[in-house]
This record gives structure tokens, sequence and C-alpha cells, in this order.
């Protein structure tokens, strides 16, 4: 045999492994990603990708009543991105938090039925539930009480009442606000839903980022570090504007500056057309901030018809696409 027939052949360069979702590390970090307004850390976001075929991303909501377009649409959007790219989702519906935010009255039956509404408008506006799951907090809680309330006073001990007050802003509550006893709870109870679910990625609204830092500096502890090796990822997503100006965000609490998702076409319009939208403006614009995070983010385009008079008075149509890249 010849020395040309011996000669072992050449090692061929190393191919990325397949993710079960078609897509590459690149384009599931660069998907992911692009949900957050920020992220907590964007190198860990990517470990978390390449070492984790199917990591777990958590979203918990209170059944509080009516549900606006930044709880429907954007959150839908955002769930099928994650799905999309190969994350699990899982909503914790925070019937017991409701309860303690004092949400339906308090009333247990009023929350589980409104939590029901929810999923139900989720289907509705095209959320691809292959890869979500719904978990009642009170039910899972009963399940696993010893686990879930040793974490929660864990989480306690470790932390001063002003720390915990200083997450008072998830309730809607300042830090500075009487609060009944009861809502002290809600800040470490929060975050050990975090740890309990074994939620890899926290995709919340940025109104939850101190809680979720919670959870990171938790693990500062040596102790804890031991049980769950790594921090759990921030990633989130922006508030979508209240339609007043200077409305950081939309409110349930004033129907004319938030547009509910059982909204008929008529009041879509009108709110839209008076809501706060200067000529040349784009800062603080919350009619470009929803083009930006609901359609453009949904469609990756916007289309706008508009009409000019002939002197015959006759409407000529000009119909102009808008693309984002």
């Amino acid at each position: 045999m010849s020395a040309e027939q011996t000669k072992p052949e050449a090692a061929k360069p190393s191919e990325e492994k397949k993710h079960p979702s078609g897509m590459t590390l690149d384009e599931r970090f660069k998907l992911v990603r692009s949900i957050g307004a920020e992220c907590i850390q964007e190198a860990e976001l990517r470990a978390l990708l390449d070492k984790h075929p199917c990591p777990i991303a958590y979203d918990g909501f209170e059944p509080s009543g009516r549900m606006h377009i930044a709880q429907g649409i954007l959150k839908a959007i955002n769930v099928n991105k994650l799905t999309k790219s190969g994350v699990k989702f899982v909503f914790w519906v925070a019937d017991w938090f409701a309860m303690l935010n004092n949400k339906m009255g308090g009333d247990l039956k009023k929350i589980r039925k409104v939590g029901e509404y929810m999923i139900e408008v989720w289907k509705a506006a095209g959320m691809d539930l292959t890869n979500v799951e719904f978990k009642w907090a009170a039910e899972e809680i009963n399940k696993k009480p010893n686990e879930y309330w040793t974490l929660v006073m864990d989480i306690s001990r470790r932390n001063s009442i002003g720390r915990i007050k200083r997450c008072a802003t998830i309730m809607g509550r300042g830090e500075g606000d009487e609060m009944p006893a009861a809502q002290i709870l809600y800040p470490a109870m929060q975050c050990a839903d975090i740890f309990f679910l074994k939620a890899n990625i926290c995709q919340l609204g940025m109104d939850q980022r101190k809680v979720n830092m919670l959870a990171r500096e938790y693990l500062d502890n040596k102790d804890v570090r031991k049980k769950y090796r790594f921090k759990p990822v921030i990633l989130s997503h922006p508030m979508l504007m209240g339609l007043k100006q200077g409305q950081a965000k939309m409110s349930k609490s004033d129907p004319n500056s938030a547009i509910f998702m059982e909204d008929e076409p008529h009041a879509v319009k009108k709110k839209i057309n008076g809501a706060y939208c200067p000529p040349g403006i784009a800062q603080n614009n919350p009619v470009l901030d929803y083009c930006k995070n609901i359609i453009f983010n949904r469609n990756g385009k916007m289309t706008i018809y508009t009409h000019t008079y002939t002197y015959t008075h006759i409407y000529i149509y000009i119909h102009i696409n808008i693309y984002i890249y």
C-alpha cells in the first residue's frame, strides 16, 4: 500500500451543531435579544443558548382586569420569538399575588376567572402555545409548600426591609407608600418564583427590573450559588407609553391612556386620533412607540393610506409601504 493511500484524512473543520429549531446560535441570539430593551447579561444569554437546547423563560402576571395591547399583542410577539428560538415559556398565573395586591377585591374566584380570560385573549392574539405552559401559583405552591416557603423565608432573612421595599414598584407602589403587611411578602415571593420554576430567563417588563436584580443578588451568597450555579438572565421588554403626553406607561386605571384588547375598532381609532403625536417630534411619542414595538415588531412594515383632491374632487389614493430592517 502506498504512502499516499495510508495517509490519514485531513480533519474537517468543525461545524456548528444543528439546533432543533433549525436556527444557528447567532440567529437564535439575535432573535431572543431583540425582545429586550435591556439584557443582563448578553454574554450569559449567549452562553445559555449555546449550552442549553431548551432553556426556560418565565413571566408572571396578576389576573387583574382588562388586558391592554402591551400585555396582549406585545407579549404574544415576544413569546413567539422565544419559542421559535427553542425556549420554553412558562406563564406564572399569579393568583395569590393578585390577592395580596388586592386585585378583584382579593376574591380568588374572580381572579381565577380573569386569569382564564387572559389566556384566551393570548390565544386570539396569535400566541403559539406549542412550547408554552401556564402554571397557577396557588396550585403549584400547594404541591410543594415546603420547597416554596423555605425559599421565600431564606430570601427574606437575607434582605433588609428597606431592600424589599425598594421593589415595591413591581406592584405599582412607590417605595414610600403605605402598604399592607401582606405586600411586604410580595417581592420575596416573586424572587422565589424564579428559582421555584427553575427559570433561566426572566422575561418581564422594565418595571419588574428591581425584583429580578434581587434574584441575581441572592445568588451572590456562596452557599446559594452552589445550589443554582447560574444567575438568571434578565431580558426586560420595553414598556409601551400611555396615549397622553408624559405617560411613560399604559395605565388600566385611565381608559383613555390605553388601548384594550377588546376595544371596538371605532374606539381604537378615536383613541389614536386623540393621542399625543406632535408633528416632527419622535421622542416620547406614543404613536411612534406603538409603530415601532407593535406594528414593525410584528409585521416588519407599515402601510399608510392617504389621499389628495383633484380639481374634479375625485380622490386619488396613495399607497405607501414603510419597511424596517
